[in-house]
């Protein structure tokens, strides 16, 4: 990620602090605690710093458990990030298979 794209995610995730986000990352899949899932997560902005965004909290979409509360804030860095949005409210159902 080239540093004018950085700084531009920089000032609108910004402008996101308090709001709800989905943000999709890079990895096809992740894995915690044994469980294998997409690597969707959402929640609400608690934080941009340069070359990361913090969620808090956080929900984890699991095929499993679709709404897992993750028990501390996560921070992502934005060359991680794939796709974000607003436009999807984080108590939303939608398939991961």
């Amino acid at each position: 990620m080239d540093h004018q794209t950085e700084d531009n995610l920089y000032e609108e995730l910004k402008k996101l602090i308090g709001e709800d986000l989905i943000v999709i990352t890079r990895a096809v899949q992740l894995n915690l605690l044994g469980q294998v899932f997409r690597p969707i997560f959402s929640g609400t902005v608690s934080d941009v710093q340069h070359g990361h965004l913090t969620l808090s909290p956080v929900i984890i979409k699991m095929v499993n458990a679709p709404f897992y509360n993750f028990p501390f804030p996560i921070s992502i860095p934005f060359e991680q990030v794939v796709s974000y949005s607003t436009e999807v409210p984080v108590d939303e159902v939608f398939p991961l298979a």
